[in-house]
């Protein structure tokens, strides 16, 4: 956005950011939330969710917390899983429209400026990351996925995974959400589609991981990922 650029706005926004271990993230990850949150919005809330972690993320979002009571924390005692984490916060959220975002920093919070422009048109305005900075074993673990959800569930989403995602907050209060780990993504996107909410997808800017360990690649959530995907696959269908 240049200095001309009209900035989107709106009357209230919740900003969700699930975190699993990201003591050496989540600080800046509230900060660029706070920053870009407080340009599109005067009434502005950033819901972290700790999934169980066991370093020090706690410890920084409370200190956050401290200086700005805009910063909430949720707190699992223990690890739930990623679907858990998100669906915690956007069901906890309070404003109008609801953002969520991860707390590893692979992702610039300015663009939320994009999604609210979209807001008017569609009750879920999804990113998807146009040069995605993975490794190749999971950008091709990713195509595959998305070919299955498509396959599946007919859910023409270029990056269904994509931790971009903004919805009114009638849709989140509309629907079940039952997955708790990866396949929370494509529950909720094809709820939405099925209740009648339209999508509108945009591209994305995705940057290196700057500290830390990602997850969502290990065998377990994985695992996890597919047996979500089979118990709900007639639920989702029908």
């Amino acid at each position: 956005m240049t200095a001309a650029t009209v900035l989107p706005r709106c009357r209230s926004l919740s900003i969700v950011l699930p975190a699993y271990d990201e003591e050496a993230n989540v600080g800046r990850a509230i900060e660029a939330a706070r920053t870009a949150g407080s340009r599109f919005t005067d009434d502005l809330e950033i819901i972290v969710v700790d999934d169980g972690s066991r370093d020090g993320t706690t410890d920084r979002v409370l200190a956050e917390a401290a200086v700005d009571p805009r910063v909430r924390l949720i707190r699992f005692p223990d690890n739930r899983g990623y679907g858990a984490a998100v669906k915690t916060g956007l069901q906890a959220a309070t404003k109008e429209l609801v953002f969520f975002t991860d707390s590893d920093l692979q992702f610039d919070l300015e663009q939320i400026g994009e999604l609210l422009a979209r807001s008017a048109e569609a009750g879920v305005v999804v990113g998807y990351r146009a040069d995605r900075s993975d490794s190749w074993p999971r950008k091709l673990n990713a195509w595959a996925w998305n070919r299955l959800q498509r396959a599946l569930f007919d859910l023409d989403v270029r990056d269904v995974d994509c931790a971009f995602k903004l919805f009114r907050r009638e849709v989140i209060a509309s629907m079940p959400m039952r997955s708790e780990g990866a396949f929370f993504s494509t529950e909720i996107l094809v709820r939405a589609r099925a209740a009648g909410h339209r999508i509108v997808e945009l591209p994305v800017r995705h940057y290196p991981r700057r500290a830390g360990s990602p997850s969502g690649a290990r065998v377990a959530v994985i695992a996890r990922a597919f047996r979500e995907l089979w118990r709900l696959s007639g639920d989702l269908r029908t």
